[in-house]
């Protein structure tokens, strides 16, 4: 039987087993909202586990975000990206990877890349809904030129850093050996001279300035406020580390601290909302980017996997909704819902322009959230990447002839997961109490599954991955696999540039940002502010001091 036979087929299967019954072809049927347009804050945090928030785990404190949680709507069947540009481009764009050219690995810093030009994303459409548009944080999503950046994206202001990671304190950024550069950014322009000052205190402020300005009755609001934090370089004020002093794992403690930082910005961030007239009319949420590192201090427990693999621990993250327009409250909601479908959701909130929205994947999930409706979405393409490494002992024979389980991939259809190819590091890893075991440990099941391309879980059933289902149910991933080679065939090429040497920052003023493109002043991007940076350097100095003796002092407790 041909490909094309199976594919109708295995459509006709699913439709009979009810996962096809809606309109999958046009998922953005979005309405118009019945309320104010209110005003959206999106926050985001960076590698944060499924096991690295209170209300999952007992021993993180985090009682702002579970109380917020508490009153809203918890979502605990929501699925995010294995990475950082995966997870932001689809947010931002409501598009899976394989329909922006971003599915392989992430955009680094000396790649010429960003988001496709050609693609409207979520806060242009809010501009055009009469919204202004701020973004506060970690963008990594390309600036090789200066249309890649948030300000040409559809923010009407930015500061934050460009790249995937920076030091919390002194904003250097490096991309390989010797290659660093600063990384912090106001607008278009280099922001210098903010040394010293953690960079989620400083993003939690710059937010609360913001609300500060703004009049909530003349304009709504759109912030997307995105933390760097918790991912590496593990770095914490020490007075948040004190309270998890009785953990033994060194890298554990010192991301539990993180995690306390960031909550306590986000108490900072509602409290302005309340303080300055948002709240009222205001929707919070919460989202992860990714699942956590446990090699350093993240847990997914006890989901399989970690933070760059397709297993749940990958892809299944820390999500809610807090908003007094919930129309049903205080619950626990195992709706399906996807990280894409945010643009539709929030446009849809917004009253914004629905025509559009062609080509975007996500649905919009308001009713389901805000009344407890069924979820719209009845299916998610994890991803295809056909330049990861090819699994040694995949083949096109293996997927019945209508899928290559060489290539990496995974899609989910109703209650159904497959993955084919290499998905990653496939152990359940328990929070360590200690930091010292052999390395060899990280790999034992990827070697007991060493012969493995294909897996099939039923994940309703069984959440944690451990029973493979794929050669009892050869009917079942039959028809998934239809349905991924069903999305490759609507995939465009990846886009994935060998890195440009000139992006390097001892080329650029000794900082980050484009290195390519049109006539405009380069100096004034990259301008140092010298006299400002004279006139602080004596209380720098002072304040320098009285921090190390914080620490020591501290560090004595500890």
């Amino acid at each position: 039987m041909t490909a094309a036979a199976l594919t109708a087929l295995s459509v006709m299967s699913l439709l009979s087993l009810g996962y096809l019954s809606q309109d999958w072809t046009s998922p953005n049927q979005v309405e118009e909202p019945s309320h104010p347009r209110p005003h959206i804050i999106f926050i985001m945090t960076d590698d944060q586990g499924f096991n690295d928030i209170g209300y999952h785990n007992r021993d993180i404190h985090t009682p702002t975000l579970d109380k917020l949680a508490a009153e809203g709507v918890k979502l605990e069947n929501y699925y995010i990206q294995p990475i950082c540009t995966p997870s932001r481009s689809q947010f931002i764009t409501g598009r899976y990877q394989i329909h922006t050219g971003l599915q392989h690995s992430i955009i680094r810093s000396r790649q010429p890349s960003c988001l496709p030009f050609d693609l409207r994303t979520l806060p242009q459409q809010l501009q055009e809904a009469g919204y202004a548009t701020h973004m506060v944080g970690k963008w990594h999503l390309g600036f090789y030129k200066r249309d890649c950046l948030p300000t040409r994206r559809g923010f009407h202001t930015y500061f934050g850093s460009l790249t995937g990671s920076v030091d919390y304190y002194t904003y250097k950024s490096c991309d390989g050996p010797g290659i660093c550069g600063y990384d912090l950014h106001e607008g278009e322009r280099v922001a210098w001279g903010q040394g010293g000052r953690y960079s989620t205190q400083l993003y939690a402020q710059r937010v609360r300035k913001i609300l500060a300005a703004h009049d909530p009755s003349s304009q709504p609001l759109f912030i997307f406020l995105s933390f760097q934090a918790v991912h590496t370089p593990l770095q914490s004020p020490r007075e948040y580390i004190y309270p998890y002093r009785q953990m033994g794992n060194v890298f554990r403690r010192k991301y539990a601290g993180m995690v306390s930082v960031v909550d306590e910005a986000v108490r900072n961030v509602t409290y302005a909302l309340r303080k300055y007239g948002y709240y009222k009319n205001s929707v919070i949420i919460f989202s992860t980017d990714n699942g956590g590192q446990p090699l350093f201090g993240g847990s997914n427990w006890p989901l399989r996997g970690r933070k760059g693999t397709y297993w749940e621990g990958g892809v299944r993250g820390i999500g809610f909704v807090h908003s007094p327009l919930l129309r049903r409250r205080k619950r626990v909601s195992k709706a399906l819902v996807h990280i894409t479908d945010w643009y539709p959701t929030l446009v849809g909130l917004a009253g914004g322009n629905v025509s559009r929205m062609d080509g975007i994947d996500g649905y919009d999930m308001w009713e389901t959230i805000s009344s407890g409706k069924e979820s719209p979405r009845l299916e998610i393409l994890h991803n295809i990447d056909p330049l990861y490494n090819a699994a040694r002992h995949g083949s096109l024979k293996n997927g019945y002839g209508i899928w290559n389980t060489a290539v990496q991939a995974a899609v989910r259809v109703g209650d159904w997961k497959l993955l084919t190819g290499n998905p990653g590091y496939g152990d359940w890893i328990p929070p360590q109490m200690l930091g010292n075991f052999p390395e060899s440990w990280w790999s034992l099941e990827r070697h007991t599954e060493a012969k493995k391309s294909l897996w099939l879980f039923n994940v309703a059933d069984d959440p944690y991955e451990r029973y493979d289902l794929a050669e009892r149910r050869p009917d079942v991933v039959k028809q998934l696999l239809a349905r991924l080679a069903f999305y490759n065939r609507t995939a465009v090429p990846v886009r994935y540039p060998a890195e440009d040497p000139r992006a390097d920052p001892r080329r650029n003023g000794g900082a980050w940002g484009p290195w390519e493109g049109d006539e405009e002043n380069w100096e004034a991007f990259y301008l140092r502010k010298r006299k400002v940076k004279k006139q602080k350097r004596k209380f720098c100095k002072m304040k320098s001091f009285f921090r190390r003796l914080n620490f020591r002092m501290m560090s004595n407790r500890i």
